[in-house]
């Protein structure tokens, strides 16, 4: 009787979900880098914040609206990048030297004329869009409103000359990024927010020889450390072209293949408009939550400020997940593409449990720094930042499950999947649960974070459908 050739065993369930220590060298060897940038690009943020609060709580509400309304170009421009992105992951994978070339040159049509269109925008509707912000408490201590609104106007004007070089660097960046060198990026990264810190102090104090600008002069040291930054990608790209191939003859011409410009435009516009929608969902949340109070604008940006140093983590190993499985999905390695994502969803998640305890633990200690915002304010800030930790691994399960259906190019779906959800759930029930419900912002912060459970549930569904699995070059 024949013997049967032996069954070999089956690879144990956790396999599936927990890479190898090559899986993870992988993983960190491009999220470490970004994530450094992000560490020092929030923790400089968070001083920011610090030097404008020591000046009152109106200079701080002021810069906090305005940074809420600027929001809305920044993630307008990394939603139209992101998905011009997609392409130069997977041009990079097929090693496509031209095809890289023509979505950098896009890139850079694209941040010029989003950047001319935002400060126009905001030129035009400074003083409205900042009054959708300013509203009195009903009850307890509160600010000066008139004060806030020209503390504000003063800093976003200033702030719109930064737009341009800002816009030019991201380009740059983000195709750096996308063909394997995340390092230089992070280089000048480092320099211009120690540039940004540098200047912060100098300026808005008037140290040294230099004139005390208070808020303006933090709009100035944000515009320095913007030209500063896009100097250096450029100098250094155009020096160094041997390792930036896709640079030679870049700005010869203005061609991008008719082709390349339609499917990419299909592909991004979903993008685009899903970044200026969240980030619009973002800001009306802000809206409504301003409805409690200025003091709730202060606390509110405090807490904010923290979260974000405290999401480098999760939103690093997003951008890993779109630019490693993006470069798989590009080369046709789908089922390694698919086992990538999987497991990296799951790092990001228990990652972000870790940091989530740690903020909970320690982030109430930060607003013990605003010394000259109020107690009502930096007590509202001490709570947003323990409700805030504490939803940190939801967030971090949606943001994963986004970028991993980004780098598919199922832009479609993640405009669904992210914006039209902000805007079906969080935005209503945040204006609801005031006008209607008549709850605290107490009550309000935490329901409001609760809604991340329904982007996780689809989020994960799509991902284990395989939807995104493709390669779109």
């Amino acid at each position: 009787m024949p013997t049967l050739p032996a069954r070999r065993p089956a690879a144990p369930f956790y396999k599936k979900y927990i890479g190898d220590r090559a899986f993870y060298k992988l993983a960190l060897t491009v999220a470490v880098p970004v994530m450094l940038q992000n560490l020092i690009t929030q923790f400089v943020n968070m001083l920011d914040n610090i030097m404008v609060g020591a000046l009152g709580t109106e200079q701080m509400s002021g810069v906090s609206i305005v940074n809420q309304l600027v929001l809305i170009f920044n993630l307008a421009l990394f939603g139209a990048l992101s998905g011009i992105g997609i392409f130069t992951a997977q041009y990079y994978g097929k090693g496509d030297n031209d095809g890289i070339r023509y979505t950098m040159r896009y890139k850079l049509y694209v941040v010029i004329g989003l950047a001319i269109t935002a400060i126009a925008v905001f030129l035009l509707f400074d003083e409205p869009l900042i009054r959708l912000f300013l509203h009195s408490a009903e009850t307890g201590a509160d600010g000066d409103l008139a004060a806030t609104l020209e503390y504000g106007k003063t800093y976003l004007v200033m702030l719109l000359w930064g737009l341009v070089p800002f816009g030019v660097s991201q380009a740059f960046a983000d195709t750096m990024r996308e063909t394997g060198d995340t390092f230089t990026p992070m280089a000048a990264g480092f320099a211009a927010v120690g540039a940004n810190c540098l200047f912060n102090y100098l300026l808005i104090f008037g140290k040294l020889f230099f004139p005390a600008m208070g808020v303006a002069g933090a709009a100035l040291a944000t515009v320095i450390s913007r030209f500063l930054e896009a100097a250096i990608l450029l100098v250094y790209a155009f020096t160094h072209k041997q390792k930036f191939p896709y640079l030679k003859k870049l700005l010869r011409g203005f061609k991008i293949p008719k082709e390349l410009l339609k499917v990419t435009t299909r592909k991004g516009a979903p993008l685009l408009v899903n970044e200026i929608l969240w980030s619009g969902g973002f800001s009306a949340l802000g809206v409504a939550y301003s409805l409690h109070g200025l003091d709730v604008v202060a606390g509110y940006s405090i807490a904010t400020t923290v979260t974000n140093l405290f999401s480098i983590a999760f939103m690093a190993l997003g951008v890993s997940i779109g630019i490693i499985v993006g470069k798989l999905l590009g080369a046709e390695k789908h089922d390694e593409a698919y086992d990538t994502a999987r497991k990296m969803i799951v790092f990001s998640f228990f990652v972000s449990v870790t940091v989530g305890l740690l903020m909970f633990a320690f982030g109430r200690y930060i607003p013990m720094l605003y010394t000259k915002t109020g107690d009502n304010a930096k007590a509202l800030a001490t709570y947003f930042i323990r409700v805030m930790g504490l939803f940190l691994p939801l967030h971090a399960l949606s943001n994963a499950s986004y970028f991993t259906l980004r780098s598919g190019g199922k832009t479609l779906i993640t405009f669904l999947f992210d914006s039209v959800s902000l805007w079906l759930t969080s935005v209503p029930a945040a204006f609801l649960l005031f006008y209607v419900g008549h709850l605290s912002i107490y009550w309000v912060v935490p329901l409001i974070q609760c809604l991340e459970l329904v982007k996780d549930v689809l989020g994960l569904y799509l991902v284990k459908k395989k939807v995104w699995i493709k390669t779109i070059i």
